[in-house]
Protein backbone atom coordinates (compact mmCIF):
# COMPACT_ATOMS: atom_id res chain seq x y z
CA UNK A 1 0.00 0.00 0.00
CA UNK A 2 1.52 3.15 -1.43
CA UNK A 3 1.12 5.86 1.36
CA UNK A 4 2.23 9.46 1.97
CA UNK A 5 3.42 11.45 4.49
CA UNK A 6 3.68 15.13 4.84
CA UNK A 7 6.12 16.73 7.28
CA UNK A 8 7.56 20.61 8.17
CA UNK A 9 4.19 22.60 8.33
CA UNK A 10 4.45 25.23 10.60
CA UNK A 11 3.75 29.22 11.58
CA UNK A 12 6.44 31.45 9.73
CA UNK A 13 6.57 34.79 9.70
CA UNK A 14 5.93 36.82 6.19
CA UNK A 15 9.68 36.34 4.72
CA UNK A 16 10.44 33.18 6.40
CA UNK A 17 11.41 29.98 5.09
CA UNK A 18 9.78 26.53 5.40
CA UNK A 19 10.50 22.79 3.85
CA UNK A 20 7.60 20.53 3.08
CA UNK A 21 8.95 16.73 3.08
CA UNK A 22 7.03 14.05 1.66
CA UNK A 23 7.66 10.58 2.52
CA UNK A 24 6.71 8.06 0.38
CA UNK A 25 6.58 4.07 0.93
CA UNK A 26 4.87 1.13 -0.71
CA UNK A 27 6.71 2.04 -3.69
CA UNK A 28 9.87 0.12 -5.18
CA UNK A 29 10.96 3.15 -7.04
CA UNK A 30 10.46 6.77 -6.84
CA UNK A 31 10.49 7.44 -10.53
CA UNK A 32 7.01 8.83 -10.95
CA UNK A 33 5.31 12.26 -11.24
CA UNK A 34 5.19 13.97 -7.73
CA UNK A 35 3.98 17.47 -6.64
CA UNK A 36 2.13 19.84 -4.20
CA UNK A 37 -1.12 21.22 -4.48
CA UNK A 38 -2.33 23.84 -1.55
CA UNK A 39 -5.52 24.51 0.00
CA UNK A 40 -6.52 27.90 1.73
CA UNK A 41 -10.05 27.92 3.85
CA UNK A 42 -12.88 28.91 1.75
CA UNK A 43 -10.31 28.72 -2.00
CA UNK A 44 -10.16 26.25 -4.22
CA UNK A 45 -7.80 23.11 -4.03
CA UNK A 46 -4.72 24.30 -6.15
CA UNK A 47 -1.65 22.97 -7.52
CA UNK A 48 1.54 24.15 -6.30
CA UNK A 49 4.17 22.55 -7.95
CA UNK A 50 5.27 19.36 -9.92
CA UNK A 51 7.88 17.00 -10.90
CA UNK A 52 8.68 14.96 -13.51
CA UNK A 53 9.06 10.87 -13.29
CA UNK A 54 12.51 11.41 -13.87
CA UNK A 55 13.74 14.40 -11.81
CA UNK A 56 14.26 16.83 -14.50
CA UNK A 57 11.39 18.49 -15.52
CA UNK A 58 9.79 20.66 -12.82
CA UNK A 59 6.49 23.31 -12.69
CA UNK A 60 5.49 25.91 -10.93
CA UNK A 61 2.52 27.86 -10.30
CA UNK A 62 2.85 31.49 -11.47
CA UNK A 63 2.06 32.69 -7.37
CA UNK A 64 5.16 30.55 -6.33
CA UNK A 65 7.69 30.84 -9.19
CA UNK A 66 11.10 32.02 -8.18
CA UNK A 67 10.21 31.38 -4.46
CA UNK A 68 9.29 27.69 -3.98
CA UNK A 69 11.39 24.72 -5.36
CA UNK A 70 10.81 21.14 -5.90
CA UNK A 71 12.96 18.15 -5.81
CA UNK A 72 13.08 15.03 -4.72
CA UNK A 73 16.08 12.49 -2.94
CA UNK A 74 15.59 8.95 -4.80
CA UNK A 75 17.51 7.42 -2.08
CA UNK A 76 15.30 8.04 0.69
CA UNK A 77 12.13 7.95 -1.24
CA UNK A 78 11.30 11.58 -0.10
CA UNK A 79 10.20 14.70 -2.26
CA UNK A 80 10.72 18.39 -0.92
CA UNK A 81 9.32 21.92 -1.24
CA UNK A 82 11.52 24.57 -0.19
CA UNK A 83 9.15 27.53 0.56
CA UNK A 84 11.18 31.05 0.89
CA UNK A 85 9.68 34.38 0.98
CA UNK A 86 6.73 33.34 2.50
CA UNK A 87 3.18 35.78 1.91
CA UNK A 88 0.81 35.60 4.38
CA UNK A 89 -1.23 34.64 1.32
CA UNK A 90 0.74 30.92 0.99
CA UNK A 91 -0.94 30.21 4.17
CA UNK A 92 -2.84 26.86 3.16
CA UNK A 93 -3.17 23.12 3.94
CA UNK A 94 -0.44 21.55 1.41
CA UNK A 95 -0.59 18.18 0.15
CA UNK A 96 1.56 15.99 -1.87
CA UNK A 97 0.63 13.90 -4.92
CA UNK A 98 1.88 11.29 -6.52
CA UNK A 99 0.92 8.78 -9.91
CA UNK A 100 0.73 5.53 -9.93
CA UNK A 101 2.11 5.59 -13.59
CA UNK A 102 5.13 6.15 -15.73
CA UNK A 103 6.50 7.82 -17.38
CA UNK A 104 3.87 10.73 -17.35
CA UNK A 105 3.61 13.98 -17.32
CA UNK A 106 2.61 16.66 -14.88
CA UNK A 107 -0.36 17.84 -14.94
CA UNK A 108 -2.20 20.39 -12.51
CA UNK A 109 -4.97 18.76 -11.70
CA UNK A 110 -5.75 16.89 -8.70
CA UNK A 111 -7.52 14.33 -9.87
CA UNK A 112 -5.23 13.00 -12.27
CA UNK A 113 -2.50 11.75 -9.32
CA UNK A 114 -3.46 8.55 -7.77
CA UNK A 115 -1.99 9.27 -4.41
CA UNK A 116 -2.20 11.89 -2.13
CA UNK A 117 -0.80 12.31 1.62
CA UNK A 118 -3.14 13.58 4.32
CA UNK A 119 -1.83 17.14 4.26
CA UNK A 120 0.34 19.77 6.58
CA UNK A 121 -0.94 23.31 7.64
CA UNK A 122 1.02 25.82 7.22
CA UNK A 123 0.45 29.47 8.37
CA UNK A 124 2.16 32.59 7.08
CA UNK A 125 1.74 35.48 9.51
CA UNK A 126 2.06 39.25 8.63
Amino acid sequence: QVQLVESGGGLVQAGGSLRLSCAVSGITSSRRVQGWFRQAPGKEREFVSGLSWNGVGTKYADSVKGRFTISRDNAKNTVYLQMNSLKPEDTAVYYCVQKRSWPTTISEVWDEYDYRGQGTQVTVSS
